[in-house]
């Protein structure tokens, strides 16, 4: 197949499309789109995008992958100081250093770097 694929970004169903922003620009650093509104927005940050869809376009419970470079444990900790829910602390799994948070509309946002070769790993 000949072509190419600019991006892929997820569509989450969200109840309340400012609540939702803020969390992701308080919490996790992202920007709104200047052309957002109180049914639909899109959030980036570093080249990537997520776009909010209030009630509809997706389900609640949604995961997504989000892969960084930094300090697992330094983040964990500013989530912990601005009471972000934590569905899993950082775990060292063989494929990742991972951890789980949930946003306001129970979407888990799983936050993963390079596994640490020098601790065990949970799923050996």
């Amino acid at each position: 197949m000949d072509f190419r694929i600019e991006n892929i970004a997820p569509i989450l169903c969200v109840q309340d499309i400012t609540r939702s922003v803020k969390f992701y620009k308080d919490i996790l650093g992202f920007d709104n789109a200047d052309w957002g509104d109180d049914t639909f927005t899109c959030i980036t940050r570093d080249n990537t995008g997520i776009y909010l869809c209030k009630g509809s376009q997706g389900m609640p419970g949604t995961w997504i992958w989000i892969g960084f470079d930094g300090d697992i444990q330094e983040l964990h900790q500013q989530f912990v100081e601005k009471d972000v829910t934590i569905k899993l602390p950082p775990t060292n799994f063989s494929w990742a250093y991972e951890m789980q948070i949930v946003d306001p509309d129970g979407h888990i946002l799983r936050f993963g770097t390079d596994p640490n070769a020098d601790e065990p790993f949970f799923d050996k």
